[in-house]
Order: C-alpha cells, then structure tokens, then sequence
C-alpha cells in the first residue's frame, strides 16, 4: 500500500458494489462535518457544525449547476440529488476515532457516484482498502488482531466462523495476549536488573519461579498456536474430495450436497476432467466439496491431467468421500483401492454406496461383506433420489472432529498470528532451555525480550508500515 496522509479526509462506498434499496457513503476526518455541510441542506434548516454526535439529520444532497436543464433545479442552479440521511458521530465515539459522517442514499449507481464526486470536489479523498479500519487502529480505538477480525467478520460464511471473528473483535484473544506480554515483561524486569547489578554477583530472580513461569507461559501459546488447525478449518472450510471411479455418481452426489445443478451429470465416461468446488454449510459449520475426475486406466491425455488433479485433492483433503456404484462394484477395485489409500494416509475416509434403490437385501449384505476390511465409515445412499442424506451429513460432522466451542474460547484463525505464535514458542523454548543449562542473565534477556517481540506483532504493538501495508490492502474499500 502506498504511504499516504492519515489525517486527510476520506470517502468510500460503504455497501456492496451494485444497486439496491439504500447505500452508505462513509466520510472519515478532521473535515468530514465541514465537506459534507457543503453539499448537504438538512429540511429542518440545521447545520451539521451544530449536531450532536450520534444524530440523524434528514435533508437533501444538492450539486451546483447553473446550467442545467433539470427540472429538479432552483433558481440559484443547485440541483437535487437525492433526499438523505445523515448520521453524526464526532471525535472519539466513532468507529475510525475521527469525526465522521455516514450519509444513506439510494440504492442508485448514478447517486452513489455522484455524491462521491461531490465529496471529491469538495476536498475529500478516495479512502483506500481497509482505511477507516486502519485509522481505527492508529487513533487506539482496536488493536491490530481485533482490525483483522473485522474482515473476517465480513467475510464469515457459518455460524461458528461468525463466532470466532466476534470473540477476536470484542478483545478475548487480545486479552489473553496481553496477560502473556505482562508476565513476561515482570519477567525479564528482574532479569535485566540482574545485569545492572553483574559486578555485585546479585541474583534477583528466583530461577525455580522463573522457569515454572516460562513453562506457564509456554503452555498458553502452544494452546494458542494449537488452536490454528480448528480455527483455519472453521474460516476457510473443510476440504472434502468426492473420489471414485467414472461414473459412479460424484457430480449427482454433488449436485445433491449444493442443492443445485453445479456439475454436468451424463452417462459419458470422463464427463467431469477438471475440478468443480463450492462451499456448503451444515449445523454452522462450511464444508468444501471438491468433485475430482473419474479415476480410470485411459489414454486420453486431457483426461489424464484431470485424474492427476483428483490425487492432488485427495492429498489436500481433510475428508475423502469415495463413492462405489453398488450395482457394478468395479473388477479394478484392487488397483483403485491402492491409488486412493496410498494418498488419503491419515485422512478421513468415508465410503459410500451410491445407487442402493436398486439393491436388494441380499445384495446390499453381499456389498458390505466385500467391503469389511476397510476401517472407516461407510454409508448407503442413492443420490439421485436423495436417500440418506442426512446419514452423510451426520458423518460428515463426526469426520470433522471439531471441538466443542463456546463464545470465550479464543481461536486463532489468522496465518500471520499463528506464525508469529510459532516464532514465540522458539523463542520460550529457548528461555526454558537456558534457565535448565543456567544460562547467563544477558541470554536470557534476550530470549525473553524476544518472545514479547513476537506476542508484539499479534496486536500491533510492534509493528511496520509494510505489515500494515500488506494488511490493510486485502480489506474491502469502505471498511
């Protein structure tokens, strides 16, 4: 991102792009009142200079045009654009920190435009992506972490996703932070004046009580850092390959799980070569269903390169899905068997019998006594006409092996967080490990000094214009 002025006066369109009932232009600054009192006449006749914070004020959003033919101009040229309503927040009770000025118009893109270029002309500046979050972040309103929940709060697909994003923005994992860095700076307190005090030989710290400290402190950012592996899955979703042969009913079996007409179904061998994915939501929490190529012997090579991509995603996979047409159990069941276990090691399996409407009793007993080896989950359905879906869908949740959580378990979700946890777990270890070898004092000042660093960056403490930069660029405009 590139460096600009973070006292100038910003506006952006705060609702998705497209027309609708109403949008929200946001205006953020020292100037905001001001620039929008330029353009805006309230119907009561009160000046925004003079409003309250947190008051509404309806009125109308007005162009100087003394040339146009409108019939929606007065007498002195300014032309009507649209009937408004304008929200106050001064300076700090607002969302950047800054006095700022929310202006709800409708839905039209021509009305949206148009009172952006009006703002423009009259002095304020394009915000770029994340900018009132960031100022948000500059003028002490949130920290770091909780900047980034808000856009995984606007990103979140499920329930739990939800959950986790609120928990971060309301300051729990901040909080927990913040204890961590406190302790440790108490920490290396007494470490340091040891070196002060290293002619004299004096010995402040107890190095018993230290290191049953740094092992304390060890075990909350494994927690943490333990806790990525549940938080990725509940914001991204749970990878799941559908696997089988050609024509088994993958693309019916997806088809069936989105609710919709998303893979082509044919009789055509080799219908599907590449890979078709989309997201579902089941009890709040997102699945990733990945439809994958037919897996065959074949000499067509476009359709090889679609069966190489289906052993990529059983490999990616969290959950693999191997689907069997029970009414033709294939004679290469051996060869198939060793193509998909050889990839799915340690992976979920779950195996599907597809096409049981067809089946009889006898015929299903004989279907599982050829399948009784296999250690995993196996399910009957019939895609097609929709039987026993709800047993996948069961076995879908058990697959997961998601933990229990409640609205104050902290989770991270956050790559960045998580590698700056990992680089604090080093950095603790070492700690640890110098207090075990009676390490010198500057050591493990150091080391400590280290960990605070790391814990730092989490929440922004520490921090540089490019982490911001790198940040901030993937937010939405208006957020």
């Amino acid at each position: 991102m590139k460096e600009y002025n973070h006292t100038a006066t910003i506006c952006a369109i705060s609702t998705p792009a497209g027309t609708g009932g109403i949008a929200v232009i946001r205006v953020a600054g020292e100037q905001a009142i001001a620039i929008c009192e330029r353009i805006f006449v309230a119907r009561n006749e009160q000046k925004l200079s003079e409003t309250k914070s947190h008051t509404v004020v309806f009125g109308q959003i007005t162009a100087y045009s003394p040339r146009s033919n409108s019939n929606i101009s007065d007498d002195n040229g300014c032309q009507l654009i649209d009937e408004v309503l304008v929200s106050v927040f001064r300076a700090p009770h607002s969302f950047t920190g800054d006095d700022t000025v929310e202006i709800s118009c409708h839905g039209s893109m021509f009305i949206q435009q148009k009172i952006l270029q009006l703002l423009v002309e009259s002095g304020c500046r394009p915000a770029n992506p994340g900018e009132f979050t960031q100022r948000a972040f500059i003028n002490g309103k949130m920290d770091l972490s909780q900047a980034e929940a808000v856009a995984d709060l606007i990103a979140s697909q499920s329930e739990s996703a939800h959950s986790m994003a609120m928990n971060q923005m309301r300051g729990g994992f901040s909080a927990e932070l913040k204890e961590l860095r406190s302790q440790l700076l108490n920490f290396t307190s007494l470490i340091e004046l040891e070196l002060d005090f290293s002619e004299e030989d004096a010995e402040f710290a107890d190095r018993e009580k230290l290191k049953s400290l740094a092992l304390n402190i060890k075990q909350k950012i494994n927690r943490l850092a333990d806790s990525f592996r549940t938080g990725n899955v509940l914001k991204t979703g749970i990878p799941v390959a559908l696997v089988g042969e050609t024509n088994v009913g993958k693309s019916t079996l997806l088809n069936l799980l989105l609710n919709e007409e998303k893979a082509i179904v044919s009789d055509i061998h080799g219908t599907t070569r590449d890979v078709i994915e989309d997201t579902v939501n089941i009890q709040g929490i997102t699945f990733r269903f990945i439809d994958t190529a037919g897996i065959r012997n074949t000499q067509d090579a476009i359709e090889n390169l679609g069966i190489e991509r289906t052993y990529r995603q059983i490999e990616k996979a969290s959950i693999v899905l191997w689907l069997i047409d029970g009414t033709n159990v294939s004679e290469h069941i051996e060869w198939l068997t060793e193509k998909i276990l050889k990839r799915a090691a340690g992976k979920k399996i779950i195996l599907i019998f597809n096409k049981i409407d067809k089946l009889s009793a006898e015929e299903l007993d004989i279907l599982n006594s050829l399948f009784a080896a296999f250690n995993c989950e196996r399910i009957q359905i019939s895609a097609k006409l929709r039987l026993n879906t709800e047993l996948l869908h069961k076995a879908l949740l058990k697959a997961a092996e998601l933990p229990q959580i409640s609205e104050k378990d902290v989770i991270v979700s956050n790559i960045r967080h998580y590698e700056a946890l990992r680089s604090a777990q080093n950095s603790i270890s070492r700690v640890i490990a110098g207090l075990n070898d009676t390490l010198s004092a500057d050591f493990l000042a150091q080391d400590i000094r280290e960990t605070i660093h790391h814990l730092g960056e989490i929440t922004g403490e520490i921090t540089t214009d490019e982490v911001l930069g790198n940040i901030f660029k993937n937010f939405c405009i208006g957020k």
